[in-house]
């Protein structure tokens, strides 16, 4: 290094390129997650690719940079080179959203298998700036270790890989706990977009001040202006439109019109790419989904007391504890829903009204029921929550059924939403078989109208005592018709299946649903 350069201030800008390069890398990976729910769903699968694509990117990145920072490559060299690749990791970002949206109509076409949908997706998208981006440690990195003294390589390259990794840190917090929260999955990746060029020019401006050219804090300063302007104009075009009516860290919430279907006002609630309810106007207590309309109806069936207690894990468009508020306006209702903002549109848009008989926590359903004291106190539990179309793990093992049988009154029943395949249901044959042992009664509901394709919503109820019917027709609402699976079919099934009890220590529920998850119709197209 020339003696005259200022070592603390190459040292400290040094830092400050890998801290800001591997917090953006971060950022980038976390949103992908939530750009690519709408299409895909947030699954085991989606994540998995996620990483592997980003990490991909990353090693080729890395191995790239090593090349770049060659023998030839000096400080002025490295800071020109910075300077262009982190223009392209600008430019790389900014595209990610129009290359994800122009990729999906292909992939989500009909033959393209579900896994081939999500990598390639992921590949359209965040391959490019997760390699751009990897190619900046090395070369920073090179220049730091030839400018150290005799002695002090080893704490170099220790600083910088600790820097690296605290930036990789923040990167992660900042985008789980506020960005994707508080200004949306498409306005992080512009304003990343910004920063990535804010700090390509600070690189040009350096570059040009080693060449002793007077233009250098001008032009670093305009080309730094520029990189945070441009990303904020780009984003009023129609590429960057997000399709969320609303965006939270847990999901993109949409609303579906579906006065024209139903006949009077009504709405559906989506959430990422899935239904979660949906509520008409004037008739909180009709049911436009046959699996909500039968938990009211074998409830009803079951004989609920006239001022009844139920618990709902999941919120969504609240649509059965908004009937059931109607209904039993002396009744007691909780619902668990972690997400604020889907209650939040639930009372904005889809006519949720604050009742003394409804309960709203922010909070997921098992650690809230669990907090509750283990009395005789609900006359219902319903689960109603997915991660992507499975049920989440921790609502399908037996420590929970227990807590969920301590809370029940007698004759109080369990209900479990389940979606499976038609012909071979293995999660649905290990969540009856787990709930067998902790529950005398274990039931297997469906729709008698055939449901075209292989997905069947199939309702689980565990109780203390059977429903005394077989079949139910709907009281009210579209006519509907309900039959119980026989319980010697369902134990039959369940013996030959082979399926595990599960557990919190082991319930591979996405293992059990991959035969449906990785099917076209599973993914939700």
């Amino acid at each position: 290094m020339t003696a005259t350069r200022p070592s603390a201030l190459c040292a400290l800008g040094d830092a400050a390129t890998i801290l800001l390069a591997s917090a953006l890398g971060m950022v980038v990976e976390i949103v992908a997650g939530r750009l690519l729910a709408p299409h895909v769903g947030m699954s085991l699968y989606t994540w998995t690719a996620i990483i592997a694509v980003v990490l991909g990117g990353f090693s080729l990145g890395h191995w790239w940079g090593g090349r770049l920072a060659g023998a030839e490559c000096d400080r002025q060299m490295g800071h020109r080179r910075l300077g262009w690749l982190l223009c392209g990791c600008a430019a790389a970002t900014l595209l990610a959203v129009p290359a994800l949206r122009l990729a999906a109509p292909w992939l989500e076409g009909e033959g393209v298998h579900p896994l081939a949908a999500i990598l390639g997706l992921s590949l359209a998208a965040f391959f490019l700036p997760s390699l751009l981006v990897g190619t900046v440690s090395p070369i920073v990195t090179k220049l730091a270790v030839e400018e150290a003294s005799p002695g002090q390589v080893g704490p170099v390259l220790g600083r910088l890989f600790a820097v690296s990794a605290l930036g990789a840190i923040a990167g992660t917090l900042a985008a789980g706990f506020l960005f994707v929260a508080w200004l949306g999955s498409t306005a992080t990746m512009l304003a990343c977009a910004g920063l990535y060029g804010l700090l390509a020019a600070g690189h040009a401006g350096a570059a040009l001040a080693w060449a002793r050219r007077r233009a250098a804090l001008p032009a670093a300063a305009a080309a730094g202006l520029a990189a945070l302007l441009l990303p904020a104009g780009l984003a009023r075009l129609p590429a960057f439109a997000s399709p969320c009516e609303a965006e939270s860290a847990y999901f993109c919430i949409r609303g579906v019109d579906l006065a024209e279907a139903v006949g009077q006002p009504a709405r559906l609630m989506v959430l990422d790419h899935l239904a979660h309810g949906a509520n008409v106007r004037d008739e909180p207590t009709l049911f436009v989904q046959p699996y909500l309309h039968l938990v009211d109806e074998v409830m009803a069936a079951r004989g609920l007391p006239e001022r009844p207690a139920a618990f709902f894990l999941g919120g969504g468009a609240f649509t059965l504890p908004r009937a059931w508020a109607a209904d039993h306006p002396g009744g007691r209702f909780t619902v668990a829903e972690l997400d604020p903002a889907v209650a939040a549109a639930a009372r904005r848009d889809f006519w949720l009204e604050d009742s003394p008989a409804l309960t709203v926590l922010a909070a997921d359903g098992r650690p809230a029921l669990q907090a509750l004291p283990a009395a005789a106190q609900f006359d219902l539990v319903f689960a109603d929550a997915f991660h992507d179309i499975a049920m989440p793990v921790h609502l399908a093992t037996r420590e929970w059924h227990r807590a969920v049988r301590a809370r029940l009154r007698p004759g109080g029943a369990y209900a479990a939403n389940v979606m499976e395949d038609k012909r071979q249901p293995r999660f649905l044959l290990a969540l009856a078989r787990t709930l067998a042992l902790d529950f005398p009664v274990v039931e297997v509901w469906v729709e008698m109208a055939e449901a075209p394709g292989r997905r069947v919503t199939y309702l689980l109820l565990a109780s203390d005592a059977p429903t005394p019917f077989g079949r139910i027709a709907a009281r009210r609402g579209p006519e509907r018709r309900w039959a119980r699976l026989p319980p010697e079919f369902v134990a039959a099934r369940i013996a030959t299946a082979g399926v595990p009890v599960l557990t919190d220590d082991f319930a591979p529920v996405d293992r059990l649903m991959s035969h449906l998850i990785l099917s076209a119709e599973g993914s939700g197209r």
